[in-house]
């Protein structure tokens, strides 16, 4: 049986592997693996060790901390009513974010208050 806190490391994992834009494949080389072990570990099958956390929060570029982020709510369905607990977990959503920063930053703001406008009326 997987723990929780397996599931959300590897949730971490998957959801910061996909914004920057690497594969499976990619961070397994980087981190001297095979691309089924970070499947393993994306999924929560298997747990990571420290030391290869290290190296993938070295692969990814964060500290270890972003893969515990969040871990508190998780433990409690987490999130907020309007929004999924596992929405880093969605592809659409993942999509939607890196399309966002992909907008000039002035563009972003104008986007992000319009968004916000379009919230508060529905």
């Amino acid at each position: 049986m997987t723990h929780p806190v397996d599931v959300h490391v590897g949730k971490k994992i998957r959801q910061r592997r996909w914004l920057t834009g690497m594969t499976q494949q990619q961070l397994a080389e980087q981190v001297g693996i095979k691309f089924q072990q970070i499947q393993k570990y994306e999924t929560g099958a298997n747990r990571v060790s420290a030391s290869r956390l290290w190296d993938i929060s070295d692969a990814l570029d964060v500290p270890v901390s972003f893969f515990f982020e969040g871990l508190e709510n998780d433990k409690d369905g987490g999130g907020t009513q309007s929004v999924p607990s596992d929405i880093m977990g969605d592809k659409e959503a993942l999509d939607l974010i890196r399309s966002y920063y992909a907008i000039p930053e002035n563009q972003r703001r104008r986007l992000f208050e319009l968004a916000r406008v379009l919230s508060d009326v529905a």
